[in-house]
């Protein structure tokens, strides 16, 4: 009888603890903010990042809160070129309720911070072209962060954080941990708008007194400082969500990684000094999205600074050469093997390459300038 009263107790114990937390995520909402400068018809202009709205919209749907979407102009927006094929995005494609919302998003003029627990501000280019001028959306964020609320962007999102000043005339983001996009990813990535830019976001955020901290491209970066969360790029994005829903007090659903992110995270592991990330890549490739391991590497290259991250680099681009079989790669590797004394080593990836390429000149051309 005592056993069947204690189960009959735990039980009701936990789904009281249940309707608890299904309550308290009922009673949290956020507002996703969106660039609205895209515009793929006739004269082209970027929008928002459609991966990171995606993602980040499943963390807090997964988590029970409720969810609006503003943008500077009100009304539709467009998001940068995507894949709707991918699955984070395809369920969000599916959810004709937060379509309706994306289709018909809130003016920023017309919000009100009383209704909102945190905010996020979703990246992409047009971010960095209309969010900073929106003085109706300054005046949003910092109502919300005086009100004990939340302020959580990504990649470059935190452009819409430049110029917000508080009650006290400071900038918000002054002497507070903070990141973006890097100046390194925007000259890597960013190149056909750049030029377009009135200023590099890492460069401002530190120009506006906040202490910029970021990781190696394209890896996941979170700052957190109290109620003040960013994140480095479209990598960050999950973390930089589930973040925020800790931030409301909540606890926050474990969520399945992605592919990609999957993949990035083990990048991360092998830059840290993980050799054994080599192993685990190279013998599971299905488990993995192994060519965007590769053109990692290809990249790395391109701010590689000492003979560890030429080696990194290296490593990555061996492991997926199979899977791109692209000669650019190839060559990329012969000629990072050259600079690491390994001729030995490029002399066999470029006679592999003439082998299915004979007429190949780049290669016919390193050849020669091996001595062996």
């Amino acid at each position: 009888m005592k056993n069947s009263l204690h189960k009959f107790i735990t039980l009701v114990v936990l789904l009281l603890v249940s309707v608890q937390v299904s309550a308290d995520s009922a009673n949290k909402k956020v507002v996703m903010i969106v660039s609205s400068y895209g515009q793929q018809q006739g004269q082209e202009k970027p929008g928002y990042e459609f991966d990171e709205f995606a993602k980040a919209y499943a963390i807090f749907k997964s988590n029970g809160i409720a969810v609006d979407i503003a943008s500077p102009k009100g009304g539709a927006v467009e998001a940068d070129k995507y894949d709707p094929s991918k699955s984070y995005n395809a369920s969000v494609l599916a959810d004709d309720a937060i379509m309706a919302k994306l289709n018909n998003t809130i003016a920023t003029e017309n919000l009100d911070a009383k209704t909102y627990d945190g905010i996020f501000i979703v990246g992409g280019k047009g971010a960095m072209f209309d969010l900073p001028k929106d003085e109706a959306l300054q005046s949003f964020i910092a109502n919300v962060y005086q009100a004990q609320g939340t302020v959580a962007a990504v990649c470059h999102g935190p452009a819409a954080l430049v110029d917000v000043k508080l009650k006290d005339g400071s900038y918000l983001i002054a002497n507070k941990a903070i990141n973006g996009f890097t100046n390194k990813e925007e000259k890597l990535f960013g190149q056909k708008w750049l030029k377009h830019f009135e200023f590099m976001l890492e460069d401002k955020l530190a120009e506006r007194g906040a202490i910029f901290q970021s990781s190696e491209i394209m890896l996941s970066h979170v700052a957190i400082d109290e109620r003040l969360i960013t994140g480095q790029n479209p990598t960050s994005t999950v973390a930089v969500a589930t973040e925020l829903v800790k931030s409301l007090g909540l606890k926050p659903v474990s969520a399945e990684q992605d592919l990609e992110d999957k993949t990035m995270a083990m990048i991360a592991k092998l830059l840290a000094g993980d050799k054994s990330v080599a192993d685990e890549l190279a013998s599971n490739q299905e488990q993995y999205h192994i060519a965007l391991a590769g053109m990692y590497g290809f990249y790395y290259l391109k701010v590689a600074e000492n003979n560890n991250h030429f080696e990194n680099a290296l490593t990555l681009m061996l492991i997926a050469q199979d899977a791109i079989n692209n000669p650019m790669l190839d060559m990329k590797i012969a000629s990072t093997q050259i600079k690491l004394g390994k001729e030995q080593e490029a002399k066999s990836t470029i006679e592999h390459l003439l082998a299915s390429k004979p007429d190949y000149q780049p290669a016919i051309d390193i050849l020669k300038t091996l001595s062996l």
